[in-house]
Order: structure tokens, then sequence, then C-alpha cells
């Protein structure tokens, strides 16, 4: 029997297939794609961009500025629907393709779905070597798309039309699957983008995909109730699998039952509303004392849909029970196991209703718990004091954190942020009461993410009262989506704290000895500072902009512009040095063992000291 098909391009292939695939949302089939961003080059226009206006009215095409941009803005968008949807990014070969690679590793690093499509050289290469072709004198199969190789989940390079029929649909079972989610990149030889093909018609009928909740192993279950029966000072580390899952819910009623101290990594905060009593905040090297002083008491940690990275674990020094059990909740098997962890390999929201329902009618020492809400009742006030308002002449980030949080901290409000020193002056002080209401990129501390990623995350959330906060070193790196942000109706507001530099990294160079040295702009190499409107900048771009002068007029605008129909851009000048002394925890970063300067010799004696505390396995 011959099978009915249709005669397409692989590139009309790809488009066609784009707009088939489906999700339920709260009991509503959608589209599982957002959307497409792309910018056009050689590479793609006549294959991909071709295809993707004869399906423009099924499915969005965004004009981005920057390809990095667009594919960070693509991640921000799977971050903020939970992965239940996501994106796909088109860009020509060589170096639009290569912009991309950066996106890649971030959402590699974050477990955060996007579909990556580069334009690739000829499969015939009758015209080798093409503009902007990579070669490799000793392979001729190398590509400048090879680069996305280690950081995609799946990649594939499509040289025969037909090979796009199994290549989508390992996409997607990648892109949709809770483990194995991540970048997918499928790489389209430009020739064959314009080849046609008789595919199947099936190929092309509507398929729904929804999120698989694996059940837990009943032998890793029993083992992990019978570890959190016996632990007399157990916590939780909710990270972002719990917020994947939307298992929130499930995670409070948990903690309730038990009596558990629940702290939260920078991809799980907003797991449960800041003000529950059972939230201690954050944890590791930007955490509360509240988190850091059970961490360190801890004999028993639940590890629910988190890495455990460095930040976390304050480089593995922050747990100081010799005898310290891990339980490993996660659908990834290997983020279960790590550091000689007790797997419970399963969904988070699934596993937690397990956990409650086998450890019903058990609860931790009541003293514990006491403890632990005593000690959040003293970081509160340390909090408190540290974002409350001042007079200074340059403000400190946390009092700039407390203005945004007096101003526009709603039940809608989503903050988003991704590197610099804001994310530690965040993780510590915002206080988020929705799940998702803190996005934030730390997984891969992405420069440059901010502007794309408020882009990304108002387009998945349109409802939302969007915040960005961005220091000027990253605002520099990446600020052009703001245009695409304009150009799209998706508006928000951009806070810009502009400290004159690389603070961040300015304040570690000088706790590890350093001279202050190539950071801030008055410490580099220079024949003239440079004077940065950064207002009048993004006014350029399309965008409402002004320049504030103290914390009471900074609340005053993010009032007044709330509305604005436009992006908003805010400015104020901020102290570099100021942070946030109470809470945190030591982070190894390697200090010279042999300098001819005291400061560096006085910092490796406190570097040899703490490291004494890191754990091995």
């Amino acid at each position: 029997m011959t099978r009915p098909t249709v005669r397409l391009t692989m590139a009309q292939a790809v488009a066609r297939f784009l707009t088939r695939q489906m999700t339920v949302i709260e009991g509503e089939t959608v589209p599982i794609f957002g959307g497409v961003f792309a910018i056009f080059g050689h590479g793609n226009v006549a294959g991909i961009g071709e295809a993707l206006h004869g399906v423009r009215g099924e499915i969005t095409t965004y004009r981005a500025q920057n390809e990095q941009g667009m594919a960070n803005a693509a991640v921000a968008f799977a971050k903020a629907s939970f992965r239940r949807r996501f994106m796909a990014c088109t860009t020509s070969i060589g170096p639009g393709a290569l912009n991309m690679v950066t996106s890649a590793a971030l959402a590699h690093a974050n477990r955060l779905p996007v579909l990556l499509l580069p334009g690739d050289v000829f499969a015939n290469r009758l015209p080798d070597p093409v503009l902007q072709q990579v070669e490799d004198f000793g392979d001729g199969t190398v590509s400048a798309t090879d680069c996305f190789r280690p950081v995609s989940r799946y990649f594939d390079r499509i040289t025969r039309p037909e090979q796009i029929v199994p290549a989508l649909r390992r996409a997607m079972q990648v892109l949709t699957d809770p483990a194995e989610c991540g970048p997918v990149t499928l790489a389209l030889c430009q020739d064959v983008q314009a080849e046609a093909f008789d595919y199947p018609q099936s190929f092309f009928e509507e398929k729904v995909w929804l999120p698989r909740r694996a059940r837990p192993d009943e032998a890793e279950l029993a083992a992990a109730v019978d570890l959190l029966r016996a632990a007399r000072k157990p916590i939780v580390v909710a990270g972002g699998g719990v917020l994947y899952s939307g298992a929130s819910a499930a995670l409070a009623r948990f903690a309730e039952g038990l009596g558990l101290p629940v702290t939260e990594t920078h991809g799980g905060k907003s797991s449960l509303p800041h003000s529950h009593p059972l939230n201690m905040g954050a944890i590791g090297v930007t955490g509360s004392s509240a988190s850091n002083e059970r961490a360190a008491e801890a004999d028993l940690v639940l590890a629910v849909g988190t890495r455990l990275a460095d930040f976390t674990t304050g480089s593995w020094a922050l747990f100081r029970d010799a005898g310290l059990k891990i339980v490993g909740l996660n659908v990834q098997p290997f983020d279960a196991g790590k550091h000689d962890g007790a797997p419970l390999v399963c969904d988070a929201r699934v596993g937690l209703e397990a956990l409650g329902q086998a450890l019903s009618g058990h609860r931790v020492d009541a003293a514990w718990t006491a403890r632990a809400q005593e000690g959040k009742a003293r970081w509160m006030e340390a909090a408190n004091a540290a974002i409350a308002p001042t007079n200074a002449a340059l403000p400190s980030d946390a009092q700039v954190i407390g203005a945004v949080h007096r101003a526009r901290n709603g039940p809608d409000t989503v903050l988003v942020c991704a590197a610099g020193g804001l994310p530690g002056e965040l993780h510590k002080l915002w206080q988020a009461e929705a799940p998702g209401g803190y996005h934030m990129e730390y997984g891969f501390s992405t420069m440059g993410y901010e502007v794309a990623g408020g882009l990304g995350v108002k387009l998945a959330r349109p409802e939302a009262d969007i915040v960005v906060m961005v220091g000027d070193g990253s605002y520099m790196m990446l600020n052009s989506e703001i245009a695409s942000s304009i150009m799209a109706g998706a508006r928000f507001t951009i806070v810009l704290l502009d400290n004159a530099g690389y603070a961040c990294i300015n304040r570690l160079q000088m706790e590890c000895g350093g001279a202050n040295f190539n950071n801030m702009l008055a410490d580099t190499h220079h024949v003239e500072l440079p004077r940065i409107d950064f207002a009048a900048h993004a006014r350029s771009m399309g965008a409402h902009a002004l320049k504030v002068a103290s914390i009471a007029e900074l609340e005053q605008a993010l009032r007044e512009t709330k509305y604005e129909p436009r992006t908003t851009v805010i400015v104020i000048d901020t102290d570099h040095l100021a942070t946030t002394t109470a809470g945190g925890h030591w982070w190894d970063v390697a200090v010279p063992q042999v300098s001819q300067r005291p400061a560096v010799e006085r910092a490796r004696a406190a570097y040899d000291k703490a490291r004494a505390f890191q754990r091995l396995g």
C-alpha cells in the first residue's frame, strides 16, 4: 500500500512540522512552539526563510537584532513556561550560527529546551569553500556547527532531505523529556533546505506532547524513607526541578507534614512562598543565615530537582556533619546520584507525594523546626535592614532591590536577572511569593542574558509585570533586544544599576588579595574614560528611559511607569563596593600559592583554612 505523501522542500517540512506540535496547558490544547526567532543570512534566507513565510499565519517569526540575544530570549521563554513550551531559532552559517553557542551552553547547563536551526555548508560540496565556511585541513566533514556538539543534548546535521523526519522526531523527544531536556541543534545544510522530497502526510499530523511523570523505584523509595526516618536534623534543598514539575504545593505539604526546613537554590527560589514559615530562603554562597546555619548542622539533605552546584553547596564546604546523608530526588540519574547520594529517580511532585505518604505521622524533632523558624526571624531582621531606604548619594544594590520590592513586587511580578553582583543580593533579599516570580539565570551566569531574558519572559507571560535588574557591565554586553521588545510590543521594565565597571569581580579580586585592576573603568588602561548616557542610549532604540538620582526617585519612577506602553529603562548610579554582609558562605576561587604581595599571601592563608571543610565524595 502506498502511503499518502506531500512534496515539500526540507525547510518547508520543518516549518510545517513545527506548527503541528501541541501541548496542553490548564486544560487547553496550545502550540508547543511559542514562535521562531530568526536572523536571515545567505545560509537560511532562501530555505527556512521562505518556508517560515509560508506558515506565517500559523506560527510567529520574530526578527531579532543579535543571534545570542534571540537565543537567550528563547531560553528565557522556556524557563518562564516551566519547560512546557519552547521556541526555535534559525540563523545563517558561520558567525550567525556561532553566536548561538553561548546560549546553547546556557540551556544545556540549566536543562532548558530550545530548538536551534543554524544553516550549514553545502552538502554537495560543489561550491566549497562557501562564504563563512570553516575549513579543516585534515577533516572534510568539519563545519562551524560542530561547536554545538558538546552543548547540545541532541545534535544532527541534515545532509539529505529525508533525514529531517527522524531528526525532528528525536528532537521533540529530547525537548519534552524531563530527564533529557535541553538544547537540540539541527544543522541544516543550505542546499538541502531547498531540496524537495515526498514526505508522508502522517509526519504532519497534529501531535500532543505531555510531560512524563516518572514514578520512583520501590527499593529507592524505601531506602529514602528509611534515611529520612533516621535523620535528626534533615533539610530540603529545593531546586528548579520543583518548579518545572509544578511541585510547589506538594513541597509545602511535605515540609509541613514533617516540620522540615526548606532552603532554595537560585533555580528553585519561589518554590515556596517567601512568607511560608518553613522557607529559610536562599542557601549557599549567596544564602541566608537561616538556611546556611541549618545546612551546617544537617545530617541529611533531601535535594529535590537540583544539580547541587558549587554556589548551592558552598563549594562542598557548607555541610559540616561528618555523617551527612544525601537523598537525590531528581528525574535525571546523573544529578540524583551526585556525591554518593542515595538516588530517588522520579518526578519531583510524584516523589514528594510518595515520600509524604510513606512518612505519614512522622515528624522531626520539634526543637529542630523551632530553631529553624527562630533563625529565619533573625535573618529577616538583617535582610530588612539591608533593603531599607537611605539618603546615600550612591545607594547599594540591596537598597535598589528594596525600592523595586516596595514599588513593584506584586502577585504578578517576575524579577529577571542573571550575572554580576545582583544575583547574590537578589538570592538573599528578593521576596518572591508566587512560583516563577524569581527568574534567575545562574546555572551558566551569562552576562548579557538579562535584557533578552526579559523579552523571552514577557512573550511567555504577557499578563505579568516583568522587571529586569541589570548592571552596566552586563547591559553593555548585550542590550539590542530592547529594540526587539519594541517591535514585538512586549513591554517590560529595566532597572539599570550603573557602578562604572565590573564591580562584582572587582570585589572578588580584592577578596583574593588582588590589586584593583582592569575591572572598574577607572582601573583600566585608558586614554579617556567613557561617559555613557544609558538613558539616551535606550531612548535611541525606542524605549521610554530616564535617570533617577535617589532611592525615593527610583520608587516614584517605578510606580509611575508600571503601565507605560513601551519598554522602560530606569538608570541609577550605585556604590560599587557596598554589599550585604549578612548571610553568605565561602566560595572556592583559587588564590595563588606564591606571591610577592602580602595581601595575596593573607588571602591564601584564609583560603587554605576554608578548604579544610570541603568534602570529597
